[in-house]
């Protein structure tokens, strides 16, 4: 097992649940305190740990995370991307994860989405395309098959 401060130099200290920044000087003990993620259940992955706020650790063993597009992102049906980046990093391929009804619209949450799974799911290349398509937007996650 990794140390914690290896484990929070490495994601950057942000918590891959929340996405909110880890305060280092902040009581381990404290629910916004930092605490290692071990994901024992999952034995394919290739982190075996990962840095998560107390709360949002301690969170995860009662009820399944879901991790939240942005209030500010226009995107109809967005995909649970937590299932999403476990397909992907288990079978690779290409996921379609959203709708919208613009172009930018569309551009906004494939921005945000490649900057997230570089947190949510270090280490693996993810790349984000907008297509048009019924008259919205098709935005879609690809990786290479694994």
């Amino acid at each position: 097992m990794s140390s914690l401060d290896e484990v929070a130099k490495r994601d950057e200290w942000r918590c891959w649940v929340c996405d909110e920044p880890v305060d280092a000087g902040m009581s381990v003990n404290d629910p916004r305190g930092a605490s290692v993620d071990a994901r024992t259940a999952d034995r394919k992955a290739k982190l075996a740990e990962r840095l998560a706020h107390r709360a949002c650790n301690s969170r995860k063993g009662a009820v399944k995370i879901v991790i939240a597009w942005p209030d500010r992102l226009n995107v109809i049906e967005p995909a649970p991307l937590l299932t999403v980046a476990e397909r992907l990093e288990r079978k690779g391929g290409r996921e379609l994860v959203a709708r919208c009804p613009s172009r930018k619209d569309a551009q906004e949450a494939a921005d945000w989405l490649a900057d997230r799974f570089t947190r949510l799911v270090p280490g693996l290349p993810v790349t984000t395309t907008v297509e048009p398509g019924g008259g919205q937007f098709l935005v879609a996650l690809s990786t290479g098959r694994r």
